[in-house]
């Protein structure tokens, strides 16, 4: 499962057209690594806050969906993209300020986008990584208890496994063209998907006391849970291209509805379950806590790798087409798939130095969460909304300033906190272990 910010024809094509279809991309667009995470975000948040939290988070994130479509509905009869609806937003404005910065508006969203779509990138590299060096060295370490995943992160350091994957993703990263992926992510998607039926066998197998979990966490911690949260809820980039190529559009809003209900129950399963299961032990991804005692465990992680190294692709092909384009226009003809090549090279290297830099899961996806894709899907469509409509209504003000405020609050104590861990990292686990 993958999220894909369609932004050219080339990747419009990717999607059909069909209810059933629409609906299946929107499962697409919404599932990633960041479910895997939620577990851990519930212990940041409390066995009875987290579930409420992520409930509320997500009916919040449907809205801005909506009010996204809504606003592209009322610019234009033609299909616009995130970034083009903001601009056309922003030029109808009676201040002429917001109108003069249309163009700034439509670049913050690119800068966003790209900036989302490479930190999945990053958050994929220390995926593959962990999961990868867990199957290898609990493989091999046959005179280590099967169920002792720590004693496992013993052995090569992790970073080494991402220079080791490094080549792959470059190789990956140079495939242009999104059709030439349909067969393998076909099989991302039925590997990802097993993986998750397999995952839920195991954690409902023995479920945990509640009582011994906390039903609430302090601020500090809430505030990783809510990074990891709008990480895992951040699939508005979708919405509007999907809806786009929707034959009937009108039926879009009920897919939108079925498909983040799907979204929502899913990802307060697990979560809650996952926590349950694990407790106080549970890892960035649920993959890292499953043991080495059975084929099935192994069996997990290695198809779930797979699907996520297939998506890398899919991820990385939108900064790509956001920042080439312009760079090819200042080369020559002969110069350009030479620039082009390493480009993509030079993008792949940096999402690897960034997790080399920050090799911690929980703290990667916290971070991208909370700095970019809250701007995305919380601040952006209520401001958007308040600028169209004229005069807005006082409820709607009141609304939207409220779940704009809220993305600000997140985006500044997420990022606080998730950079402080990267700096003293040391001193923030003592706070955790209060």
């Amino acid at each position: 499962f993958f999220d894909i910010h369609l932004t050219s024809k080339k990747m419009q094509s990717y999607f059909k057209n069909m209810f059933a279809h629409t609906l299946l991309h929107l499962l697409k667009g919404n599932i990633g690594t960041g479910l895997l995470s939620l577990p851990l975000a519930l212990r940041n948040a409390g066995i009875v806050l987290g579930p409420v939290c992520l409930l509320v988070i997500g009916v919040i994130c449907v809205h801005c969906m909506h009010i996204l479509v809504n606003c592209s509905h009322q610019l234009s009869e033609s299909s616009l993209s995130y970034s083009d609806t903001v601009a056309a937003g922003m030029q109808t404005s009676s201040f002429q300020l917001l109108r003069r910065g249309a163009e700034f508006g439509r670049l913050l969203v690119s800068f966003f986008l790209v900036l989302t779509q490479l930190g999945f990138c990053s958050v994929y590299f220390v995926f593959l990584a962990e999961n990868i060096k867990q199957v290898v060295e609990g493989s091999q370490g046959n005179n280590v208890d099967a169920l002792d995943t720590e004693a496992v992160c013993e052995g090569v350091d992790l970073r080494l496994y991402m220079i080791f994957l490094l080549p792959f993703l470059i190789l990956l990263s140079f495939i242009s063209d999104l059709r030439t992926m349909a067969i393998l992510s076909a099989l991302a998607n039925i590997a990802m998907a097993a993986s998750l039926i397999f995952i839920f066998a195991y954690i409902t197998s023995d479920v945990g006391d509640p009582r011994r979990l906390p039903l609430v966490s302090s601020w500090r911690k809430f505030s990783f849970f809510f990074g990891t949260a709008i990480f895992a809820f951040e699939g508005i980039g979708v919405v509007l291209p999907l809806e786009n190529q929707m034959k009937d559009s009108a039926q879009f809003p009920q897919a939108l509805n079925i498909g983040m209900a799907i979204v929502v129950v899913l990802y307060i399963a697990l979560a809650t379950l996952g926590y349950l299961h694990f407790g106080d032990d549970i890892k960035g991804s649920i993959t890292l806590n499953l043991p080495h005692n059975s084929w099935t465990n192994q069996l997990v992680k290695v198809l779930y790798s797979f699907g996520v190294f297939v998506s890398f692709a899919i991820q990385f092909f939108v900064p790509v087409e956001i920042l080439l384009r312009p760079l090819l226009e200042h080369s020559r003809n002969n110069w350009k798939q030479p620039v082009e090549l390493l480009f993509r090279m030079f993008l792949v290297c940096l999402t690897c130095l960034v997790a080399v830099l920050v090799p911690r899961l929980d703290v990667v996806i916290s971070l991208v969460g909370a700095f970019s894709s809250s701007a995305l899907a919380l601040v952006f469509p209520p401001l958007l909304e308040l600028i169209i409509l004229s005069p807005p209504p006082p409820t709607n003000i009141i609304k939207n300033l409220l779940i704009a405020l809220l993305g600000v609050l997140g985006f500044l104590t997420g990022t606080y906190v998730t950079m402080e861990e990267i700096i003293y990292p040391e001193t923030q686990n003592r706070h955790f272990k209060r």
